[in-house]
This record gives C-alpha cells, structure tokens and sequence, in this order.
C-alpha cells in the first residue's frame, strides 16, 4: 500500500544497503574499466581517490615558505562567494517579495517583471554580468544572488499571497496592530517555514550558478578546480570534490531543517 509504514530497523537496514551497493557497484565499474585500460583515469578506484584525497590536501609552495593546501583555497573561495551571493540574494528576495505580497500598488509593476526574469537561466546572462560586473568578487555575488532572486521573490511572494488570509490581516488590525506589526507579527511568522523551504531549495541553483562562474573565470575555488583537473583527466581529485560538494549540501539541508523545527515548532511539515 502506499506510504505503509516499516519498521525503523528495516528502514535503516534498507537506506545502509542502498549506500553500500552504490560503493560495491562503482568499485567493481572501476575495476572493469582498469581491465579494459589500465591506464585509465575516468573512475578511480578507492585506492586512486584516497591518492586524490593525499593531492588535494597536500600543501603548496616550497618547504620553506608552505602555502594553504589546494583544498582549503578553493574551499575558502568558494564558500565566501556562496555565502556572500545568498545571503545578498535572499535578503533581497524576502524584502521584494513580502512588500509584493502585502501592497497591491507594489505587486502591479513588479510581478511581470519578476516572473519573466525567473524564467530566464541565470547561466544564459553570465555575459551581462559580466559586462555589468566585472570578472571579481562583484560578478560571483551578481551570479548567485540574481540567479536566486527572482524565483525566491516569486516564491516568497506566492506564500503570502496563498498562506496569508485577509481574516487574519483584519483581526491583527482590529487588535490595534500597526502596518509594520502586521508585516512582522502576522505576515512575516506565517510564512518564516516556506522561507526556509525556499531558502533550501536555491542552495543547489546557487552553487550551480557559481560552480559555472568559477569555471569560466575563476583563478581559485572548486569551479575552477574542477576545470582544470578535468583537463588532465585527474579524476581522482574531480570525485574528492564532488563528494565535499554532496556533502556539504547535506549538511546544508539538514541544518535548514533543524532550523525550521527549531524556529516554526507550529509547521506541520516537521
């Protein structure tokens, strides 16, 4: 039956066995490619990424003047971009979006506007940001925080428009409640869970749109890591960063969710 419940120890049992034969058929794919080709290097063995895992954490530079290893630069740049890029783009997209939500005179002009730009891929404007921005710090923030904007704006403003009923609106005002209060107390509260929903769902579009950037004009971070080593057929040291890469967003999710449980006790979804 659908959505049958099983047993936790089952459950668990299940998703082990699901990473387990993900790992035994990868391995065994490799070892069939070494038989084919021994010198290949398009899926390494284990043995071959824990030698990735060695390069990318070995450090740079002379032995007496050591520079950061590989791994951290990249990691460095690339969470300073991200983080820069989502935090300008979802601050903006929750501003635009509440007063969308809230103002009718704010919602005529910029809902077509918003909804036309979010259904244009980030990745196709790279040339204007470029234009626009420059190649530094200025043009990953513009990346990821316009490739985020408008379909966060679009969502933040759906959520008040759907999740927000004028009932409450009313009541808050016969309350006595200011236009700001209502905006926090009634607006903002009830639509904090799809904020943080919307907010998990733009990680993975933001690190695409900034993986992108870096490969094109980056000199540091994972995208540009990624180009290189792929030149040159490293493989080993492309999966080490994709595995950090799923990882990371991983965490990412799971701190999100904790987040919403821990802010929005109320929110059915938890």
């Amino acid at each position: 039956m659908i959505r049958r419940e099983i047993p936790n120890w089952l459950f668990f049992a299940m998703a082990i066995a699901g990473v387990v034969v993900l790992l035994v058929g990868y391995e065994l794919l490799s070892l069939r490619q070494t038989r084919i080709n021994p010198r290949q290097t398009t899926i390494p063995s284990f043995q071959k990424l824990g030698e990735g895992v060695k390069r990318v954490f070995a450090k740079q530079g002379m032995a007496e003047n050591p520079k950061p290893a590989m791994f951290w630069q990249d990691m460095r740049a690339t969470l300073w971009r991200l983080f820069v890029g989502l935090s300008v783009g979802v601050l903006a997209s929750i501003f635009v979006g509440v007063l969308m939500g809230a103002y009718r005179w704010i919602e005529a002009p910029l809902s077509p506007v918003v909804m036309f730009l979010s259904k244009i891929p980030p990745t196709a404007m790279m040339p204007i940001y470029f234009a626009m921005a420059g190649t530094d710090q200025k043009m990953f923030t513009s990346m990821v925080g316009l490739g985020i904007f408008f379909s966060m704006a679009q969502a933040v403003y759906s959520a008040v428009r759907e999740n927000v009923t004028d009932e409450a609106i009313n009541k808050a005002y016969t309350l006595g409640a200011s236009e700001m209060e209502v905006i926090y107390e009634v607006i903002w509260k009830q639509i904090l869970p799809n904020v943080i929903d919307c907010v998990r769902a733009q990680i993975g579009p933001a690190l695409i749109f900034l993986i992108a950037a870096e490969w094109l004009i980056g000199d540091v971070g994972v995208g540009y890591q990624l180009r290189t080593q792929s030149r040159v057929l490293s493989m080993n040291v492309v999966f080490v960063y994709l595995i950090v890469l799923g990882a990371l967003g991983v965490i990412a999710e799971y701190s999100l969710l904790w987040l919403r449980r821990t802010m929005c006790p109320w929110f059915v979804g938890n």
